[in-house]
Formats: C-alpha cells, structure tokens, sequence
C-alpha cells in the first residue's frame, strides 16, 4: 500500500511516518493487490486535538475515516480500528453485491474472528416536503432537535439536505 501523508502545519517526524506506515500496513491484507492502493492520509491539529483523516480510493469503493485525540499516536490507532471495523462490517454485503463482479480490490476471503452483526433498516418514514428556504430548514431542524432536515429548497429549486457538521455549523447538500 502507498502511503501519502499531507499535514497543513504539522512537521511530520520520521517517527510519525513511521508510526503511520506500520499502521496501515496492517490493513494490507484486506486488499487483492495492496500495492495497487494508495492512502491518503492528511494530518491537523486543532487547539489540543490532533486529527487524522484517512482516505482509501479503490475501484469500486473508498473507505474514509476521521478519529481526533490529544495524542496523535492515539489518533492513529483509532483511525486504523475505525477502518478495519468498516471492512469488516461491510465485507459480507460486498461480497453479495459484487459476487460475480472481478477486480472490486478487496480480499473477501479474510475471516475476521468476531463477525460484526449485520446493520438493518429497521424504520421509514414519509414526508410531506413544503418548499422552503435555507433560513426556515434551518429553524425546523434547531425546533426538531434534528441533525439533518430535508426540504424543497426554493432558492435553488431543487431538494436539498441541511446537516449539522461536527464544529456545531451546519452544511447543505443539493440534489440536481
């Protein structure tokens, strides 16, 4: 696996890049050709929090992953758990899905000693969308107690989703 490692401010130490290369070493057996893969990993540092964001594009898929700790060595391992936990969690449905598919970069045949129960949808909801603007969406959703809202946007005439970031600000996603 290539590993790239970008930092805005962070001097990255030979012993952090080599911290993060063994790390993510680990992950190479979940991969049909590991050394096809890059990661891309991008470090930064918030007041105390030191955060690692980890991005693995492959064919079919890409895997992302953010952990924040005071220790960055910590952070590291987070991220590689939360990574691992993804695969794992998702490598049966990958395997129905893409049964008769070749080249997908994963290596489905790993048995992971503790299966991870299978995630179901367990409720569905209808909505009645009223157009609206961005300012209403985001006092329904404040009124709610939502983390996201869905709305008919009437400014850019299309559907669109509020959500709250983890900084506490909010995004919006429009559907074209």
């Amino acid at each position: 696996m290539v590993i790239n490692i970008r930092s805005g401010k962070t001097i990255i130490t030979p012993a952090i890049k080599e911290q993060i290369e063994s790390k993510f070493k680990r992950l190479e057996k979940y991969f049909d050709e590991p050394n096809s893969i890059t990661a891309y990993i991008n470090i930064k540092i918030k007041n105390v929090d030191q955060i690692i964001e980890a991005t693995i594009p492959t064919k079919k898929f890409t895997i992302r992953a953010e952990e924040n700790h005071n220790d960055l060595y910590a952070a590291i391992d987070l991220v590689i758990d939360k990574i691992e936990r993804q695969i794992r969690k998702n490598k049966t449905k990958i395997k129905n899905k893409y049964k008769n598919v070749e080249n997908i970069d994963f290596n489905l045949s790993i048995d992971s000693e503790d299966e991870i129960e299978e995630v179901k949808i367990v409720k569905r909801k209808n909505i009645e969308m009223k157009p609206m603007d961005e300012e209403e969406a985001l006092i329904q959703a404040e009124l709610l107690g939502h983390d996201f809202f869905v709305f008919k946007n009437i400014n850019e005439e299309c559907i669109s989703v509020l959500y709250k970031r983890k900084a506490g600000n909010f995004g919006i996603i429009n559907v074209i």
